[in-house]
């Protein structure tokens, strides 16, 4: 149980925003952090909140509520208790968003629950959790981490982050270990889960002592504390550390003093509504928060990390989805280079042609595969290209009543819509020079020329250029526009680097030397520009060109049963098709059956009576998962139990439970699926391991491969189904 405090139980719980002595330099260095936008990750228990946090607001009507959802629902609002000694300095955000994340996702949230967002300030971060108990708030979104006391007392929401508490000290302290904690004082406040931390450390090592530091205090002004040899150590969360140390000369991390531990929000013990809500929309926020790996380095630092990331965008020549497989010309090439290389493909999709270039020179990818012309003249550019592995014709397009033209002076004061990043602009620039006299406009650079294409033909646009394999694409479905003339200059097709990656560029035009027109280029070229029915039956069903965010046949019936359990529905149709291809007649070997491959004997025991029934077999999966999903702690974090849980379907939860342990007897992490509990998943299949295994051996490569082509396919489906939606 929490320590009994005393709470101000006076009627104004909004306060006004008082003046601030002037910020000291620690406080000067974190707002410059801020204002870059340095920060990697965010801070702890003392959270300090976002620099545009609404003031307190004087009219705010003080009241009294205890009830759930729906009595909040009546007055319309969410009141959202911060501590008031996060107004002292900008907040530091987590999971590196900008500062304003926390607020941001609030307002979300209460958006999507039909409320309005108050900001309730406490004087004292102790009083945050008697406060919302006594119905003076509804949530309390100080980022607490979850702690056994606390969760006596208030009721917590799945994570929305995780944190590393860690020992800070003063630059010239030598300390290196717990052991040496002994005849020390650790300054940290009673209500954070730093105390409970160190109480941990102190029956351990009985010389440590604890000083208590007021509640008043930010975490920003205890770390100030040491600096200036108030304290003589603290602990902080490893991401405001990460923060702060690069312009505080005068800090250090000393160790680490926690494993990672979840941070979430609170709410009272019986508002269930209210939390399931929070639950949910934390879950879809958590499962499609984009990566952010900003890195470069060169072909030996590719095979270190084992990933190929590859910039391009979605179209019918690059990269699209079809019948749930991913597919594309260029993303079967590079697909199979970054095979021969031995390494993971990780395809991202920018958010428009003329980012592309960016994008790869900020090091958020490692090269461009988007059907790229190699100019004639390079120059002092920063970018290298590769040999062509592809050569196209740019044609004139037009609409289908359009008389075909000899020369491009026929086209004198005709307007084209071209991408001005694109090859395109610089071949129509370059006729203009010659006195073609075009009308050059630009078009948006988020329009794909097949979009553009679309606007000709609906007569928004006059012309346009096209490559010749976009064209026959476009052309095998459609008859609403034509070539009116072919520029009969060949255009090559290369893949693009930066030219700090000599050895990447090596190894990219030694694989287009050797396979280049040979069986699998061949192959894999008629597929996609050389056989008409089969071209049209693919664009037909591509989730980007039907029925808007469409993936499967079954979306209905997986939004419905998937929001019933509180799971992102693209993530239930990824785990459909890699369980049956969407085929609701499929059966194992083992005879499994239906779109989700549901035992008889399990679909049974979940009150499912016919796995015949396209419904029924989708919730058989889904009830399932979710039964599977209880097997792991709810503190863990979001993307990992989810992935700890279909890796359980798959290979069973014991198997992964042995997974857990044995990661952790190797000194990885037990809640992280990639990269931890995934290599001792690999390790179970080999008898020295199997063997003191409570479950025994498991193929271990099949839960492995499962859960990275359902993650992989769901990150496809969020990036389709959001390009659906702009």
């Amino acid at each position: 149980m929490l320590p009994t405090v005393t709470v101000d139980r006076t009627p104004v719980l909004m306060r006004v925003m008082r003046q601030r002595p002037a910020l000291n330099f620690l406080k000067r260095a974190v707002l410059c952090v801020c204002l870059l936008q340095l920060l990697a990750c965010g801070a702890s228990d003392n959270e300090v909140t976002p620099a545009n946090t609404p003031a307190p607001d004087k009219s705010f009507e003080n009241y009294i509520e205890l009830g759930d959802l729906p009595a909040l629902q009546q007055r319309k609002r969410l009141r959202v208790l911060l501590s008031d000694a996060s107004l002292d300095v900008p907040y530091l955000p987590r999971q590196g968003l900008p500062v304003h994340f926390e607020t941001d996702l609030i307002e979300r949230l209460a958006r999507q629950i039909g409320l309005e967002p108050e900001w309730i300030y406490a004087g004292n971060f102790d009083d945050l959790l008697p406060m919302l108990l006594d119905g003076k708030g509804d949530l309390a979104a100080a980022n607490l981490t979850i702690t056994a006391q606390r969760k006596e007392q208030v009721a917590f929401s799945v994570p929305v982050t995780v944190v590393t508490e860690q020992l800070i000290t003063r630059a010239n302290d030598n300390i290196k270990s717990a052991k040496e904690l002994q005849g020390r004082r650790v300054a940290v406040q009673r209500s954070s889960s730093f105390w409970e931390t160190v109480e941990a450390l102190k029956r351990q090592f009985p010389g440590i002592s604890l000083q208590e530091v007021e509640g008043t205090r930010s975490l920003i002004q205890i770390l100030e504390g040491v600096a200036n040899n108030e304290f003589d150590v603290t602990v902080a969360d490893s991401n405001l550390v990460k923060a702060i140390l690069p312009v505080q000369p005068k800090l250090k991390v000393a160790f680490d003093v926690s494993k990672e531990r979840p941070v979430a929000w609170a709410v009272r013990p019986d508002a269930g509504l209210l939390l399931q809500e929070i639950n949910r929309f934390i879950t879809a926020e958590n499962l499609t928060a984009k990566r952010q790996l900003v890195y470069k380095e060169d072909l030996a630092g590719f095979k270190k990390r084992k990933v190929l990331r590859v910039l391009t965008r979605n179209n019918a020549a690059t990269y699209f989805l079809w019948r749930g497989e991913l597919m594309g010309f260029e993303y079967e090439l590079v697909r199979h280079f970054a095979q021969s290389l031995g390494l993971r493909l990780e395809m991202i999709v920018v958010p428009s042609r003329e980012a592309l270039t960016q994008w790869l020179l900020d090091g958020k990818g490692d090269m461009i595969a988007a059907s790229i012309t190699i100019p004639e003249h390079i120059g002092d550019s920063p970018l290298r290209y590769s040999r062509p592995y592809d050569k196209v014709y740019e044609i004139v397009v037009g609409g289908s009543g359009d008389a075909e033209v000899e020369n491009i002076n026929q086209l004198r004061g005709r307007r084209f819509h071209v991408r001005k990043s694109s090859s395109y602009w610089r071949t129509l620039m370059q006729y203009n020079k010659n006195g073609a006299g075009l009308k050059i406009k630009p078009a948006p650079e988020n329009e794909e020329t097949e979009e553009i294409i679309a606007k000709v033909a609906a007569g928004d646009y006059d012309l346009t250029l096209a490559d010749s394999n976009i064209l026959g694409i476009e052309m095998t479905w459609r008859d609403d526009i034509k070539g009116i003339l072919n520029l009969n200059e060949e255009m090559s097709h290369g893949w693009v680097v930066r030219d700090d990656s000599p050895r990447l560029l090596d190894a990219i035009n030694t694989y287009i030397g050797k396979e280049y027109r040979g069986e699998f280029y061949n192959i894999t070229r008629r597929k996609y520009f050389e056989e008409p029915k089969t071209i049209k039956l693919r664009l037909e069903e591509r989730a980007d060109r039907g029925i808007k965010g469409r993936l499967s046949p079954y979306d209905e019936f997986a939004r419905e049963i998937a929001d019933q359990y509180n799971f992102d529905w693209r993530m239930i149709v990824a785990q459909m098709y890699q369980e049956s291809r969407f085929d609701p007649q499929a059966k194992s070997w083992a005879g499994a059956r239906g779109l989700m491959q549901v035992m008889p004997r399990t679909a049974s025991q979940l009150g499912i009576k016919n796995l015949n029934d396209t419904r029924q077999s989708i919730e058989a999966g889904v009830k399932y998962l979710d039964w599977l999903r209880e097997r792991f702690e709810p503190e863990l974090p979001v993307k990992d139990r989810m992935w700890l849980t279909l890796a359980a379907y798959n290979a069973g939860a014991g198997h992964v439970h042995d997974a857990r342990n044995l990661a952790r007897k190797m000194g990885w992490e037990p809640n992280r699926w990639f990269g931890h509990v995934e290599q001792a998943m690999l390790l179970l299949s080999k008898t020295r391991y199997a063997k003191d295994a409570k479950h025994g051996y498991v193929r271990g490569r099949e839960p492995v491969n499962y859960v990275r082509e359902i993650r992989d396919r769901f990150d496809a489906y969020v990036r389709l189904t959001q390009l659906a939606q702009d």
